[in-house]
């Protein structure tokens, strides 16, 4: 099967890492445009959280879309794209600690104790500094690949107490927190029907 060169691939890193920064952009444009409506930090807080979703799945995405189409230089992208899943996670995470509750330590602990879509999304964003911390080449020869890929597997309960986060925090209207719910499922999905299907070849296989 064709694969790129790595000068293609390069040239592609480069495109879809300005592609990534363009949220980003906007979000700042909106700012300094006054265009974050009547709740601004309503407003913020939503915006980079959706983005730390639509992240996350794309970067779940990368190996169901590997397996699917043989594109095996996908896998050149998927570090990329966790780490802009933690960038926005992280101004989602500031906009709440210093907006909203002003870094007032009291407010904040009030809030993770007694609020549990907080909680939830504060459990996540802990859990993905590890994942961000141990994303480099060296980090993964230090842990060994069992381990590093052990570590990296909490993506998966990253992803769906994201998804819980965001569906606790709109309570009624339900309809967008359902749609990142859906696509959620297929991907973990997917990789579920892999591993079943790939599980009577480990059996045979000698040990």
């Amino acid at each position: 099967m064709w694969q790129p060169s790595a000068r293609a691939i390069g040239v592609a890193k480069v495109f879809v890492f300005a592609l990534a920064l363009v949220p980003l952009a906007v979000l700042v444009r909106m700012v300094l445009t006054d265009q974050l409506g009547p709740n601004p930090i309503e407003t913020l807080n939503r915006f980079t959280g959706e983005w730390t979703l639509r992240f996350l799945f794309l970067t779940l995405a990368v190996t169901p879309l590997r397996q699917i189409t043989g594109w095996q230089y996908l896998l050149r992208f998927r570090r990329m794209l966790g780490l802009f899943a933690f960038f926005y996670v992280f101004l989602h995470f500031l906009s709440w600690l210093w907006i909203d509750k002003l870094f007032d330590v009291d407010e904040i602990i009030k809030d993770v104790i007694k609020r549990p879509f907080i909680t939830v999304g504060f459990g996540c964003f802990i859990l993905l500094i590890p994942l961000a911390v141990t994303s480099t080449q060296g980090m993964v020869r230090r842990l060994g690949g069992r381990r590093w890929r052990a570590l990296h597997r909490l993506v998966y309960a990253i992803a769906i107490g994201g998804v819980v986060h965001f569906w606790w925090l709109v309570k009624s209207d339900i309809r967008e927190p359902l749609i990142y719910a859906a696509i959620l499922a297929l991907l973990l999905g997917y990789r579920l029907w892999s591993y079943w299907r790939r599980l009577p070849a480990r059996r045979l296989s000698p040990a």
